[in-house]
């Protein structure tokens, strides 16, 4: 019997933790044995994304801003291909914040479902409003003087302070490219194996999902029984997905106006590498076949796809700051958090860091969500409400994210001439 797919499993999690729920809801002393022994499995979940959060952004940023040393010989190539994917990224986080902001799925919820959910995060919550309240009354430039750590290990002690995380990695690895190779070799090494040795652990973690979204599920039944709750989930996952579609427009459009080559013949040559991106939720172990429809259907030379599609499944994931800029506000709107425009322009520079150290595996997205949550005073307790509906939206944001590679490598191509 073929072994049963992870995200199915996931998607069996989901529904058998609504219907546990629902029973335990009716049963006398039911809420009390989930909040006891169901719900706790699910804060676990929650507590490993979280811990495995920052290793990731340090493993993942220093080996891939180590790895663009070639920048150094393609220096045309590596400057064009870096500012457009962060360009593109800007695009999509500002995409996801103007449509959650239009449709604002999180204020769906009543007044009275939305004080239950509070109650039940409460001291998460409570923590958040101080942090945001000391942060509204701070001095015009503390944000910058934020970002730079007096002391990494101190930083690398909150999950508030990731942005410090992120300036460090950045700069860590700049020190590596700028000291001759010999002499980073065994550095490099060793955050290269780093970085796999934290992959590995993802997939652990990943390994505990099924279980982990039934448990949250169970509890959120429980604790909120209204069903407003589900439809804002719904409206939510509509919001997200809406998103997305504006995003593959856009390179479309992308495609047309400034590559100059047909729509049609961009995604129907780009296909196979989207429906391997969908059923795996891998941008890495989707590369090679992205690889191969990119040069061998969309005329791009060797020469650029060898080296922006490699970057692209590192640093460029649009879908997933999409996601993450509707994530963040979603939440915030269901704890009935009003965000100023300070923090959604905070999300949309946060989301795109974190989109660089995000690493290109299934749910990855996700625990980079974690450093936009805390950087935003969001209440962490809020992935609890998306979660459960993740897996299937990760692997619409992967043909997102692939797609978003395709579309910047033929325009690099095509700026230095390399495009047929």
């Amino acid at each position: 019997m073929k072994k049963l797919a992870l995200h199915w499993k996931i998607l069996i999690g989901m529904a058998l933790g609504v219907i546990f729920g629902l029973v335990m809801s009716y049963i006398s002393g039911g809420s009390q044995f989930v909040g006891d022994y169901i719900k706790p499995f699910g804060t676990i979940f929650i507590n490993l994304l979280k811990l495995i959060a920052i290793p990731l952004i340090l493993a993942s940023l220093i080996k891939g801003v180590s790895d663009l040393k070639d920048i150094s010989k393609l220096s045309q190539m590596g400057g064009r291909t870096i500012l457009t994917y962060i360009s593109t990224t800007l695009v999509a986080v500002i995409i996801g914040l103007i449509l959650v902001n239009s449709i604002q799925p999180g204020k769906s919820i009543s007044v009275e479902t939305r004080k239950e959910l509070v109650q039940a995060y409460a001291s998460d919550a409570d923590q958040k409003r101080e942090a945001a309240a000391k942060q509204s009354s701070a001095v015009p430039l503390q944000a910058l003087v934020d970002i730079v750590p007096s002391n990494i290990f101190a930083a690398a002690g909150d999950n508030r302070n990731m942005l410090q995380i992120i300036f460090f990695a950045m700069f860590f690895g700049i020190g590596i490219i700028l000291i001759p190779e010999k002499q980073s070799a065994s550095v490099k090494g060793f955050f290269d194996s780093f970085n796999a040795v934290i992959l590995k652990l993802i997939d652990l973690i990943m390994l505990s999902a099924p279980y982990g979204v039934f448990a949250l599920l169970a509890a959120l039944v429980v604790e909120a029984p209204s069903l407003e709750l589900f439809k804002a989930l719904a409206l939510y996952a509509i919001t997200l997905l809406l998103a997305l579609a504006i995003m593959i427009c856009f390179y479309a459009l992308m495609v047309r106006f400034i590559i100059k080559k047909s729509p049609l013949f961009f995604f129907k040559g780009i296909a196979p590498a989207q429906l391997l991106a969908f059923s795996t939720s891998s941008s890495a172990a989707t590369l090679p076949v992205t690889m191969e429809c990119v040069e061998g259907n969309l005329g791009v030379d060797k020469e650029v796809t060898s080296f922006v599609l490699p970057i692209g499944a590192t640093i460029n994931m649009d879908g997933t700051s999409v996601y993450q800029g509707v994530a963040a506000v979603f939440i915030a709107q269901a704890f009935g958090l009003d965000l100023s425009l300070s923090a959604q322009l905070g999300i949309i520079f946060t989301a795109t860091l974190a989109s660089i150290g995000t690493a290109a595996v299934p749910s990855a997205g996700i625990v980079m969500l974690v450093i936009v949550l805390a950087q935003a005073g969001i209440p962490e307790a809020g992935l609890a409400l998306i979660f459960a509906i993740d897996r299937p939206l990760d692997m619409c944001r992967t043909v997102v994210n692939v797609t978003g590679d395709a579309a910047v490598s033929m325009f690099v191509a095509k700026s230095i001439g390399k495009l047929k």
